[in-house]
């Protein structure tokens, strides 16, 4: 195993070994385990089990736990990139849920993100400030897991932003066309709108089958438009949070959702009308080729 992604794996397959995470449905014995980030069984569309705070700054917007680290764990973060002339506020609901299951989410204010500038910028200050003892995210980031998302012209950014060695996984929603796979070295969860007019999945889809050196999973949403995934994600909304929870968490709750013989989302026909995982993807440990 070779690359960033074997790198993220490694990582995860520690996480998986060194934490401890609740049963489905046991979120409150999560809760008195030090160190973890709560399981929340596979409810991903229900809010997690952390208060938010938002701080609007100049250049980003920061979505977080109220209490972090409170336990001593440390947070995963999500470098966020917004949809042509969009700002945070606009997946401002979608953001607070990710940061009510466990994740700092640096959202890039820019209107036009798709070269992840700004996006990557945000990981620079996250480190900043965990390093700075008068700041409140302390030593309670966790800088070993990020993750870059975004929606349409932010969605390319995401892709884009993952040519940054520190981010560890993608997850572009209905991506604009200004991005090169071939670039990342991560895994990458393509998420296409069945009815999108502006980002056909078809487009979706090329990206996914360009992927074929990183494990790569695309899911197009049942019924879904272009503008479905603003607010508070709709559909979109659990799945991405799974993914999040696998990839930064380990948790195996939500592998089981992509991976293996008979994963809930790939027969799951009610959420997607296509789905689609690549060779690399089948390779996951604890999946079947």
């Amino acid at each position: 195993m070779s690359g960033k992604w074997g790198r993220a794996l490694g990582g995860l397959l520690l996480a998986v070994v060194t934490a401890v995470y609740a049963a489905p449905g046991t979120a409150g014995a999560a809760e008195e385990t030090t160190g973890t980030i709560p399981s929340v069984g596979t409810d991903w569309g229900a809010p997690g089990p952390y208060e938010v705070d938002v701080d609007i700054e100049a250049v980003h917007t920061f979505y977080y736990p109220r209490n972090m680290g409170q336990r001593g764990e440390l947070h995963p973060v999500v470098i966020w990139g917004n949809g042509t002339g969009a700002v945070p506020g606009i997946y401002s609901s979608l953001l607070r849920h990710w940061a009510s299951q466990g994740f700092i989410v640096a959202a890039a204010n820019t209107p036009t993100s798709n070269f992840a500038l700004s996006m990557r910028a945000g990981i620079d200050v996250l480190e900043h400030r965990n390093a700075d003892s008068g700041s409140r995210f302390y030593r309670k980031v966790d800088l070993e897991h990020i993750a870059s998302a975004g929606h349409s012209q932010g969605g390319a950014a995401a892709i884009n932003a993952a040519i940054d060695p520190r981010v560890d996984t993608a997850v572009p929603i209905q991506p604009g066309p200004l991005a090169d796979p071939d670039l990342m070295d991560e895994p990458v969860f393509y998420l296409a709108g069945q009815h999108d007019l502006t980002v056909w999945p078809a487009l979706v889809k090329a990206f996914h089958r360009d992927s074929d050196h990183v494990p790569s999973v695309y899911g197009e949403i049942r019924g879904a438009g272009h503008l479905d995934s603003i607010g508070d994600g709709g559909d979109f909304r659990a799945p991405t949070t799974a993914w999040l929870r696998y990839w930064l968490l380990g948790d195996e709750n939500a592998r089981g959702m992509f991976f293996g013989p008979g994963c809930t989302y790939c027969t799951d026909s009610t959420l997607f009308s296509g789905w689609d995982r690549n060779t690399k993807a089948q390779q996951i440990p604890g999946t079947t080729p």
